[in-house]
Protein backbone atom coordinates (compact mmCIF):
# COMPACT_ATOMS: atom_id res chain seq x y z
CA UNK A 1 0.00 0.00 0.00
CA UNK A 2 1.32 3.80 -0.50
CA UNK A 3 -0.85 5.96 0.87
CA UNK A 4 0.99 8.81 -0.05
CA UNK A 5 0.90 8.63 -3.55
CA UNK A 6 -1.65 10.84 -5.40
CA UNK A 7 -2.52 11.95 -8.43
CA UNK A 8 -2.77 15.87 -8.37
CA UNK A 9 -5.76 17.54 -10.14
CA UNK A 10 -4.80 17.72 -13.93
CA UNK A 11 -6.25 20.47 -16.45
CA UNK A 12 -8.88 18.71 -17.78
CA UNK A 13 -10.73 18.49 -14.87
CA UNK A 14 -13.55 20.91 -16.21
CA UNK A 15 -14.61 23.79 -14.24
CA UNK A 16 -17.62 25.65 -14.01
CA UNK A 17 -17.69 29.31 -15.04
CA UNK A 18 -19.40 32.26 -13.24
CA UNK A 19 -22.53 32.66 -15.47
CA UNK A 20 -25.04 33.22 -12.64
CA UNK A 21 -28.14 35.53 -13.05
CA UNK A 22 -27.36 39.12 -12.95
CA UNK A 23 -23.25 38.35 -14.22
CA UNK A 24 -23.88 37.56 -17.52
CA UNK A 25 -23.68 41.46 -18.39
CA UNK A 26 -20.64 41.35 -15.80
CA UNK A 27 -18.93 38.41 -18.16
CA UNK A 28 -19.30 39.88 -21.30
CA UNK A 29 -17.56 43.17 -20.01
CA UNK A 30 -14.99 41.30 -18.72
CA UNK A 31 -11.55 40.75 -20.89
CA UNK A 32 -11.27 37.20 -21.98
CA UNK A 33 -7.93 37.24 -20.60
CA UNK A 34 -9.81 37.94 -16.83
CA UNK A 35 -12.26 36.07 -17.58
CA UNK A 36 -10.41 32.78 -18.04
CA UNK A 37 -8.14 33.69 -15.05
CA UNK A 38 -10.93 32.89 -12.77
CA UNK A 39 -13.23 29.72 -12.95
CA UNK A 40 -15.30 28.87 -10.89
CA UNK A 41 -14.07 26.41 -7.75
CA UNK A 42 -15.90 23.01 -7.79
CA UNK A 43 -18.82 22.76 -5.22
CA UNK A 44 -19.07 19.82 -3.24
CA UNK A 45 -21.92 18.28 -1.57
CA UNK A 46 -21.09 15.20 1.00
CA UNK A 47 -24.10 13.12 2.59
CA UNK A 48 -23.62 10.71 4.67
CA UNK A 49 -26.35 8.16 6.32
CA UNK A 50 -25.82 6.86 9.43
CA UNK A 51 -25.95 2.74 9.37
CA UNK A 52 -26.68 2.58 5.94
CA UNK A 53 -25.74 -1.36 4.50
CA UNK A 54 -24.22 -1.28 1.29
CA UNK A 55 -26.89 -3.29 -0.55
CA UNK A 56 -30.04 -1.19 0.88
CA UNK A 57 -30.36 0.97 -2.33
CA UNK A 58 -32.65 -0.10 -5.27
CA UNK A 59 -30.40 -0.52 -8.05
CA UNK A 60 -28.59 -2.83 -5.89
CA UNK A 61 -31.37 -5.02 -6.18
CA UNK A 62 -32.71 -4.96 -2.50
CA UNK A 63 -35.54 -7.61 -2.40
CA UNK A 64 -37.85 -4.54 -0.31
CA UNK A 65 -36.39 -0.61 -0.87
CA UNK A 66 -37.19 1.22 -3.84
CA UNK A 67 -34.95 3.78 -3.82
CA UNK A 68 -35.48 6.57 -7.49
CA UNK A 69 -33.26 9.10 -6.10
CA UNK A 70 -29.98 7.00 -5.06
CA UNK A 71 -30.57 5.19 -8.43
CA UNK A 72 -30.48 8.46 -10.25
CA UNK A 73 -27.79 9.09 -8.70
CA UNK A 74 -25.72 5.80 -9.58
CA UNK A 75 -27.42 6.04 -13.08
CA UNK A 76 -25.57 9.62 -14.22
CA UNK A 77 -22.58 8.67 -11.43
CA UNK A 78 -20.32 5.97 -10.15
CA UNK A 79 -20.50 3.29 -8.02
CA UNK A 80 -17.64 2.38 -6.12
CA UNK A 81 -18.54 -1.75 -5.46
CA UNK A 82 -15.91 -2.14 -3.35
CA UNK A 83 -15.97 0.67 -0.50
CA UNK A 84 -15.85 -0.07 3.45
CA UNK A 85 -14.56 1.24 6.26
CA UNK A 86 -11.82 1.02 8.29
CA UNK A 87 -13.78 0.74 11.82
CA UNK A 88 -16.87 0.14 11.81
CA UNK A 89 -18.11 2.34 14.92
CA UNK A 90 -20.11 5.41 14.07
CA UNK A 91 -17.48 8.10 15.91
CA UNK A 92 -14.43 6.29 14.56
CA UNK A 93 -15.36 6.15 11.30
CA UNK A 94 -17.13 10.16 11.18
CA UNK A 95 -13.53 11.27 12.33
CA UNK A 96 -11.86 9.18 9.44
CA UNK A 97 -14.02 10.66 7.18
CA UNK A 98 -13.07 14.06 8.41
CA UNK A 99 -9.28 13.64 8.31
CA UNK A 100 -8.04 11.02 5.86
CA UNK A 101 -6.51 8.92 9.40
CA UNK A 102 -7.00 5.61 10.83
CA UNK A 103 -8.37 5.79 14.65
CA UNK A 104 -5.34 5.31 15.92
CA UNK A 105 -4.36 7.94 14.88
CA UNK A 106 -6.99 10.41 15.04
CA UNK A 107 -7.92 8.18 18.53
CA UNK A 108 -11.72 8.44 18.34
CA UNK A 109 -12.06 5.09 19.56
CA UNK A 110 -15.50 5.06 20.82
CA UNK A 111 -18.56 6.54 20.52
CA UNK A 112 -18.07 9.35 23.07
CA UNK A 113 -14.52 11.24 22.82
CA UNK A 114 -14.83 14.39 21.41
CA UNK A 115 -12.18 15.35 17.90
CA UNK A 116 -9.52 17.95 19.06
CA UNK A 117 -10.37 20.66 17.68
CA UNK A 118 -6.84 21.33 16.51
CA UNK A 119 -6.84 18.21 14.12
CA UNK A 120 -6.88 19.22 10.44
CA UNK A 121 -9.94 18.26 8.51
CA UNK A 122 -10.93 18.79 5.00
CA UNK A 123 -13.67 21.73 6.24
CA UNK A 124 -11.17 23.53 7.87
CA UNK A 125 -8.66 23.16 4.92
CA UNK A 126 -11.65 24.26 2.18
CA UNK A 127 -12.60 27.15 4.42
CA UNK A 128 -9.08 28.50 4.38
CA UNK A 129 -9.09 28.34 0.83
CA UNK A 130 -12.35 30.67 0.33
CA UNK A 131 -14.91 28.15 0.56
CA UNK A 132 -18.31 28.84 1.98
CA UNK A 133 -18.58 25.41 4.33
CA UNK A 134 -21.53 23.83 5.72
CA UNK A 135 -22.39 21.28 8.28
CA UNK A 136 -25.91 20.19 9.09
CA UNK A 137 -27.00 17.18 10.67
CA UNK A 138 -25.76 14.64 12.99
CA UNK A 139 -21.75 15.21 14.41
CA UNK A 140 -21.80 12.98 16.78
CA UNK A 141 -18.15 12.92 18.36
CA UNK A 142 -18.07 13.99 21.84
CA UNK A 143 -22.09 13.98 22.24
CA UNK A 144 -22.16 16.33 25.67
CA UNK A 145 -21.74 19.48 23.44
CA UNK A 146 -23.31 20.56 20.04
CA UNK A 147 -21.35 23.38 20.19
CA UNK A 148 -20.31 24.60 16.74
CA UNK A 149 -17.00 23.02 15.53
CA UNK A 150 -14.26 24.66 14.06
CA UNK A 151 -14.35 24.77 10.01
CA UNK A 152 -17.55 25.59 8.81
CA UNK A 153 -19.26 28.90 8.64
CA UNK A 154 -22.80 27.75 8.83
CA UNK A 155 -23.57 24.85 11.63
CA UNK A 156 -27.00 23.00 12.53
CA UNK A 157 -26.45 19.83 14.19
CA UNK A 158 -27.90 18.60 17.62
CA UNK A 159 -25.96 16.90 20.62
CA UNK A 160 -25.42 12.83 20.41
CA UNK A 161 -27.91 10.76 18.56
CA UNK A 162 -30.57 13.32 18.34
CA UNK A 163 -34.32 11.98 18.37
CA UNK A 164 -36.30 11.55 14.74
CA UNK A 165 -39.18 13.82 15.95
CA UNK A 166 -39.57 17.68 16.68
CA UNK A 167 -35.51 18.03 17.93
CA UNK A 168 -33.55 20.92 19.30
CA UNK A 169 -30.99 21.76 16.81
CA UNK A 170 -28.13 24.01 17.57
CA UNK A 171 -28.18 26.69 14.91
CA UNK A 172 -24.84 28.97 14.95
CA UNK A 173 -24.28 28.80 18.29
CA UNK A 174 -28.20 29.40 18.83
CA UNK A 175 -31.14 26.26 20.20
CA UNK A 176 -33.71 26.36 17.94
CA UNK A 177 -36.52 23.97 18.67
CA UNK A 178 -38.24 22.43 15.27
CA UNK A 179 -41.32 20.78 14.75
CA UNK A 180 -41.47 18.05 12.57
CA UNK A 181 -39.30 14.94 11.02
CA UNK A 182 -35.84 14.81 11.99
CA UNK A 183 -34.62 13.76 7.96
CA UNK A 184 -36.91 16.71 6.41
CA UNK A 185 -35.34 19.26 8.61
CA UNK A 186 -31.83 18.73 8.26
CA UNK A 187 -32.88 18.69 4.27
CA UNK A 188 -34.41 21.84 4.43
CA UNK A 189 -31.46 23.51 6.52
CA UNK A 190 -29.51 22.07 3.69
CA UNK A 191 -31.29 23.08 0.88
CA UNK A 192 -31.07 26.83 2.18
CA UNK A 193 -27.71 26.11 2.54
CA UNK A 194 -26.92 25.80 -1.39
CA UNK A 195 -29.38 28.18 -2.39
CA UNK A 196 -27.97 30.91 0.07
CA UNK A 197 -24.29 30.12 -1.74
CA UNK A 198 -24.85 29.25 -4.91
CA UNK A 199 -23.09 32.36 -6.17
CA UNK A 200 -19.64 31.32 -4.73
CA UNK A 201 -17.54 28.21 -4.21
CA UNK A 202 -19.48 25.74 -1.37
CA UNK A 203 -18.97 22.44 0.53
CA UNK A 204 -22.09 21.15 2.48
CA UNK A 205 -21.50 18.36 4.48
CA UNK A 206 -24.83 16.66 5.31
CA UNK A 207 -24.83 13.73 7.73
CA UNK A 208 -28.65 12.38 8.50
CA UNK A 209 -29.43 10.84 11.76
CA UNK A 210 -31.11 8.05 9.65
CA UNK A 211 -31.14 5.12 9.82
CA UNK A 212 -29.95 4.20 13.44
CA UNK A 213 -31.60 2.22 15.81
CA UNK A 214 -34.57 3.23 17.33
CA UNK A 215 -35.60 2.88 13.03
CA UNK A 216 -38.85 5.40 13.59
CA UNK A 217 -39.78 6.13 10.24
CA UNK A 218 -41.36 9.31 8.56
CA UNK A 219 -45.59 9.19 9.19
CA UNK A 220 -46.21 9.26 5.57
CA UNK A 221 -44.04 5.80 4.55
CA UNK A 222 -45.24 3.98 8.44
CA UNK A 223 -46.03 0.42 7.49
CA UNK A 224 -45.37 0.78 3.93
CA UNK A 225 -43.39 -3.03 3.91
CA UNK A 226 -45.84 -3.95 6.36
CA UNK A 227 -46.79 -7.17 4.59
CA UNK A 228 -43.33 -7.98 2.78
CA UNK A 229 -41.24 -11.04 3.22
CA UNK A 230 -38.30 -10.44 5.06
CA UNK A 231 -35.53 -11.92 3.79
CA UNK A 232 -32.58 -13.80 5.95
CA UNK A 233 -28.87 -13.97 5.24
CA UNK A 234 -27.56 -17.81 4.51
CA UNK A 235 -25.52 -17.46 8.09
CA UNK A 236 -28.65 -16.66 9.73
CA UNK A 237 -29.51 -19.60 11.53
CA UNK A 238 -28.72 -21.48 15.17
CA UNK A 239 -26.80 -24.49 12.89
CA UNK A 240 -23.76 -26.33 13.45
CA UNK A 241 -22.82 -25.40 10.16
CA UNK A 242 -23.03 -21.69 10.51
CA UNK A 243 -20.88 -21.76 13.08
CA UNK A 244 -18.62 -24.68 12.64
CA UNK A 245 -14.91 -23.17 12.61
CA UNK A 246 -15.82 -19.87 14.03
CA UNK A 247 -15.32 -18.32 17.31
CA UNK A 248 -16.85 -18.96 20.65
CA UNK A 249 -17.76 -15.62 21.23
CA UNK A 250 -19.69 -15.02 17.95
CA UNK A 251 -22.29 -17.69 18.75
CA UNK A 252 -22.48 -16.28 22.52
CA UNK A 253 -24.11 -12.96 21.10
CA UNK A 254 -26.83 -14.31 19.28
CA UNK A 255 -28.31 -14.03 22.91
CA UNK A 256 -26.97 -10.47 23.48
CA UNK A 257 -28.31 -6.93 22.89
CA UNK A 258 -26.36 -7.04 19.25
CA UNK A 259 -27.47 -11.01 18.53
CA UNK A 260 -30.85 -12.16 16.54
CA UNK A 261 -31.97 -13.88 19.53
CA UNK A 262 -31.48 -11.39 22.05
CA UNK A 263 -31.71 -8.05 19.77
CA UNK A 264 -32.01 -4.82 22.21
CA UNK A 265 -32.45 -7.03 25.71
CA UNK A 266 -35.21 -9.19 24.05
CA UNK A 267 -37.42 -6.03 23.33
CA UNK A 268 -37.45 -6.24 19.03
CA UNK A 269 -38.79 -8.55 16.94
CA UNK A 270 -36.02 -9.44 13.92
CA UNK A 271 -38.79 -9.29 11.14
CA UNK A 272 -40.21 -5.63 12.54
CA UNK A 273 -36.82 -4.17 13.19
CA UNK A 274 -35.92 -4.95 9.03
CA UNK A 275 -39.35 -3.33 7.90
CA UNK A 276 -38.81 -0.34 9.99
CA UNK A 277 -35.78 0.40 8.84
CA UNK A 278 -36.52 -0.07 5.32
CA UNK A 279 -39.24 2.69 5.83
CA UNK A 280 -36.78 4.88 7.53
CA UNK A 281 -34.68 5.09 4.23
CA UNK A 282 -37.56 6.18 2.13
CA UNK A 283 -36.94 9.92 3.50
CA UNK A 284 -33.49 9.36 2.84
CA UNK A 285 -33.96 9.13 -0.65
CA UNK A 286 -36.37 11.53 -0.37
CA UNK A 287 -34.28 14.10 0.77
CA UNK A 288 -31.53 12.88 -1.58
CA UNK A 289 -33.82 13.68 -4.76
CA UNK A 290 -34.44 17.33 -2.74
CA UNK A 291 -30.68 18.49 -2.50
CA UNK A 292 -30.58 17.19 -6.55
CA UNK A 293 -33.61 19.18 -7.86
CA UNK A 294 -31.76 21.87 -6.07
CA UNK A 295 -29.03 21.92 -7.35
CA UNK A 296 -30.47 21.92 -10.99
CA UNK A 297 -32.58 24.88 -10.36
CA UNK A 298 -29.66 26.70 -9.43
CA UNK A 299 -27.61 25.78 -12.39
CA UNK A 300 -25.13 23.63 -10.43
CA UNK A 301 -25.50 19.92 -10.46
CA UNK A 302 -23.71 18.92 -13.43
CA UNK A 303 -20.39 20.85 -12.01
CA UNK A 304 -20.97 19.99 -7.99
CA UNK A 305 -19.14 17.05 -7.12
CA UNK A 306 -21.74 14.78 -5.08
CA UNK A 307 -20.79 12.14 -2.73
CA UNK A 308 -23.58 10.02 -1.40
CA UNK A 309 -22.09 7.49 1.80
CA UNK A 310 -22.89 5.25 4.93
CA UNK A 311 -20.71 5.25 7.76
CA UNK A 312 -20.31 1.89 8.32
CA UNK A 313 -22.58 -1.33 7.15
CA UNK A 314 -25.27 -2.95 8.84
CA UNK A 315 -25.42 -6.99 9.99
CA UNK A 316 -29.20 -7.99 9.52
CA UNK A 317 -28.58 -11.60 10.75
CA UNK A 318 -25.36 -12.30 9.39
CA UNK A 319 -23.99 -15.07 11.53
CA UNK A 320 -26.66 -14.24 13.72
CA UNK A 321 -25.71 -10.84 14.39
CA UNK A 322 -26.88 -7.25 13.94
CA UNK A 323 -25.52 -4.27 14.08
CA UNK A 324 -21.74 -3.27 13.24
CA UNK A 325 -18.67 -3.64 14.98
CA UNK A 326 -17.34 -6.67 13.29
CA UNK A 327 -14.83 -7.31 10.31
CA UNK A 328 -17.83 -8.96 8.69
CA UNK A 329 -18.82 -7.95 5.19
CA UNK A 330 -22.18 -6.41 6.27
CA UNK A 331 -20.00 -4.55 8.87
CA UNK A 332 -17.34 -2.72 7.14
CA UNK A 333 -19.16 -2.35 3.51
CA UNK A 334 -20.83 0.46 2.89
CA UNK A 335 -22.93 2.25 -0.01
CA UNK A 336 -20.83 4.69 -1.51
CA UNK A 337 -21.85 6.83 -4.90
CA UNK A 338 -20.38 9.39 -6.68
CA UNK A 339 -21.84 11.94 -9.27
CA UNK A 340 -20.49 14.90 -11.39
CA UNK A 341 -21.41 14.70 -15.13
CA UNK A 342 -18.75 17.28 -15.93
CA UNK A 343 -15.98 15.36 -14.54
CA UNK A 344 -17.13 11.79 -15.71
CA UNK A 345 -20.13 9.86 -17.60
CA UNK A 346 -22.16 8.20 -15.64
CA UNK A 347 -23.27 4.78 -15.30
CA UNK A 348 -20.51 3.25 -14.30
CA UNK A 349 -19.17 1.08 -11.47
CA UNK A 350 -15.60 1.11 -10.11
CA UNK A 351 -14.24 -2.31 -8.67
CA UNK A 352 -11.14 -0.60 -6.69
CA UNK A 353 -11.62 -0.45 -2.89
CA UNK A 354 -12.66 3.00 -1.64
CA UNK A 355 -11.98 3.58 2.07
CA UNK A 356 -14.01 6.05 4.44
CA UNK A 357 -10.31 6.96 4.77
CA UNK A 358 -10.10 8.54 1.23
CA UNK A 359 -13.29 10.80 1.67
CA UNK A 360 -10.76 14.11 2.65
CA UNK A 361 -8.45 13.55 -0.05
CA UNK A 362 -10.51 13.52 -2.34
CA UNK A 363 -12.71 16.10 -1.39
CA UNK A 364 -9.42 18.44 -1.46
CA UNK A 365 -8.36 17.36 -4.52
CA UNK A 366 -11.89 18.34 -6.55
CA UNK A 367 -11.51 21.65 -5.14
CA UNK A 368 -7.90 22.37 -6.21
CA UNK A 369 -6.40 22.57 -2.63
CA UNK A 370 -2.92 20.46 -1.54
CA UNK A 371 -3.73 17.12 0.44
CA UNK A 372 -1.46 17.13 3.86
CA UNK A 373 0.97 14.41 3.33
CA UNK A 374 0.14 13.36 7.04
CA UNK A 375 -3.42 11.73 5.19
CA UNK A 376 -3.10 8.13 5.11
CA UNK A 377 -6.46 8.25 2.46
CA UNK A 378 -5.74 8.75 -0.69
CA UNK A 379 -7.63 10.69 -3.06
CA UNK A 380 -10.02 8.64 -5.69
CA UNK A 381 -10.81 11.74 -8.03
CA UNK A 382 -8.77 10.22 -10.57
CA UNK A 383 -10.91 6.62 -11.18
CA UNK A 384 -14.33 8.57 -10.76
CA UNK A 385 -12.86 10.40 -13.89
CA UNK A 386 -11.68 7.14 -15.61
CA UNK A 387 -8.19 7.47 -15.50
CA UNK A 388 -5.95 4.77 -14.68
CA UNK A 389 -3.98 5.65 -11.28
CA UNK A 390 -2.31 3.68 -9.19
CA UNK A 391 -4.29 1.77 -6.31
CA UNK A 392 -4.33 -0.10 -2.70
CA UNK A 393 -5.07 -3.24 -2.65
CA UNK A 394 -5.57 -4.07 1.01
CA UNK A 395 -6.30 -1.79 3.96
CA UNK A 396 -5.86 -2.26 7.80
CA UNK A 397 -9.30 -2.90 10.08
CA UNK A 398 -9.40 -2.02 13.44
CA UNK A 399 -11.77 -2.06 16.52
CA UNK A 400 -11.69 -1.00 19.58
CA UNK A 401 -13.18 -2.75 22.29
CA UNK A 402 -16.19 -1.22 24.57
CA UNK A 403 -16.81 -1.15 28.09
CA UNK A 404 -20.87 -0.87 26.98
CA UNK A 405 -20.87 -3.11 24.34
CA UNK A 406 -18.50 -6.82 25.86
CA UNK A 407 -19.50 -8.79 23.69
CA UNK A 408 -17.50 -7.72 20.48
CA UNK A 409 -13.75 -8.12 21.62
CA UNK A 410 -11.14 -6.09 19.82
CA UNK A 411 -9.87 -6.79 16.29
CA UNK A 412 -7.17 -5.90 14.21
CA UNK A 413 -7.61 -6.98 10.27
CA UNK A 414 -6.63 -6.93 6.86
CA UNK A 415 -9.06 -6.57 3.90
CA UNK A 416 -7.09 -7.55 0.79
CA UNK A 417 -8.71 -7.66 -2.88
CA UNK A 418 -9.04 -11.47 -1.83
CA UNK A 419 -8.75 -12.10 2.00
CA UNK A 420 -9.88 -10.98 5.14
CA UNK A 421 -7.93 -12.04 8.09
CA UNK A 422 -8.92 -11.33 11.51
CA UNK A 423 -7.00 -11.12 15.15
CA UNK A 424 -8.72 -10.80 18.08
CA UNK A 425 -6.97 -9.46 21.37
CA UNK A 426 -8.14 -9.93 24.85
CA UNK A 427 -9.45 -13.78 24.44
CA UNK A 428 -7.99 -17.02 23.46
CA UNK A 429 -10.24 -18.28 20.65
CA UNK A 430 -10.03 -18.33 16.84
CA UNK A 431 -8.90 -16.32 14.26
CA UNK A 432 -10.54 -16.00 11.16
CA UNK A 433 -9.63 -16.16 7.42
CA UNK A 434 -11.87 -15.60 4.78
CA UNK A 435 -11.16 -16.17 0.76
CA UNK A 436 -13.83 -14.04 0.02
CA UNK A 437 -13.83 -15.05 -3.80
CA UNK A 438 -14.77 -18.48 -2.98
CA UNK A 439 -16.24 -17.76 -0.02
CA UNK A 440 -18.67 -14.60 -0.10
CA UNK A 441 -20.70 -15.62 2.82
CA UNK A 442 -17.53 -16.06 4.70
CA UNK A 443 -19.41 -19.76 6.06
CA UNK A 444 -15.58 -21.52 5.82
CA UNK A 445 -13.03 -20.42 8.20
CA UNK A 446 -9.52 -21.26 7.06
CA UNK A 447 -8.31 -20.78 10.50
CA UNK A 448 -11.27 -22.71 12.15
CA UNK A 449 -9.40 -26.10 13.33
CA UNK A 450 -6.24 -23.56 15.19
CA UNK A 451 -7.38 -22.59 18.43
CA UNK A 452 -5.21 -20.21 20.48
CA UNK A 453 -4.51 -20.57 24.07
CA UNK A 454 -1.88 -19.00 24.82
CA UNK A 455 0.28 -16.63 23.08
CA UNK A 456 -1.33 -14.83 19.52
CA UNK A 457 1.56 -15.86 17.72
CA UNK A 458 1.25 -19.13 18.14
CA UNK A 459 -1.01 -19.35 15.23
CA UNK A 460 1.84 -19.93 13.08
CA UNK A 461 3.03 -22.65 14.76
CA UNK A 462 0.07 -24.69 14.91
CA UNK A 463 -0.44 -24.39 11.32
CA UNK A 464 0.27 -27.66 9.38
CA UNK A 465 -0.47 -26.73 5.64
CA UNK A 466 2.61 -25.29 4.33
CA UNK A 467 0.47 -22.90 1.92
CA UNK A 468 -1.63 -21.93 4.75
CA UNK A 469 0.93 -21.12 6.93
CA UNK A 470 2.46 -19.64 4.05
CA UNK A 471 -0.16 -17.43 3.59
CA UNK A 472 -1.17 -16.35 7.09
CA UNK A 473 2.84 -15.18 7.27
CA UNK A 474 2.11 -12.84 4.19
CA UNK A 475 -1.15 -11.75 5.45
CA UNK A 476 0.19 -10.78 8.85
CA UNK A 477 3.30 -9.26 7.96
CA UNK A 478 1.18 -6.59 5.61
CA UNK A 479 -0.57 -5.74 8.37
CA UNK A 480 2.14 -5.21 11.17
CA UNK A 481 3.73 -3.05 8.19
CA UNK A 482 0.46 -1.35 7.64
CA UNK A 483 0.40 -0.82 11.56
CA UNK A 484 4.24 0.11 11.98
CA UNK A 485 4.00 2.55 8.79
CA UNK A 486 1.22 4.33 10.60
CA UNK A 487 2.48 4.68 13.89
CA UNK A 488 0.41 2.43 15.90
CA UNK A 489 1.84 0.93 19.32
CA UNK A 490 3.97 -1.35 18.86
CA UNK A 491 2.93 -5.02 20.05
CA UNK A 492 5.25 -8.24 21.21
CA UNK A 493 2.87 -10.41 18.39
CA UNK A 494 4.36 -8.29 15.36
CA UNK A 495 7.36 -10.32 15.79
CA UNK A 496 5.47 -13.35 15.56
Amino acid sequence: MEPNQRERPGAEIPRRSFLKTGGAAMAAAATPAIAAAAPRKRNIVFILIDDLRFDAMGFMGHPVLKTPNIDRLARNGVHFKNAFVTTSLCSPSRATILTGLYAHQHRILDNSTRLAGDIRTFPRLLQDEGYRTGFVGKWHMGGESDDPRPGFNRWVSFRGQGVYFDPTFNVDGEQVKREGYVTDLITDYSVDFIRQNSDRPFMLYMSHKAVHADFSPAPRHAGKYRDVEIPKPRSFGDTEENYRGRPDWVRRQRDSWHGVDGMYNHTVDFEGFYRRYCETVLAVDESLGRVMDTLEKEGLLDETLIMFMGDNGFQFGEHGLIDKRTMYEASIRVPLVAHCPALTRGGRAIDQMALNLDIAPTVLEAAGVDIPDSMEGKSFLGLIAGRDIPWRTEFLYEYFWEREYPQTPTVTGIRTDRYSFMRFHGIWDLYELYDIRKDPDQMNNLLGNVRLTSEPGQVLNLLKDPELKSLVNDLQGRLFKILKDTGARREPSWEM
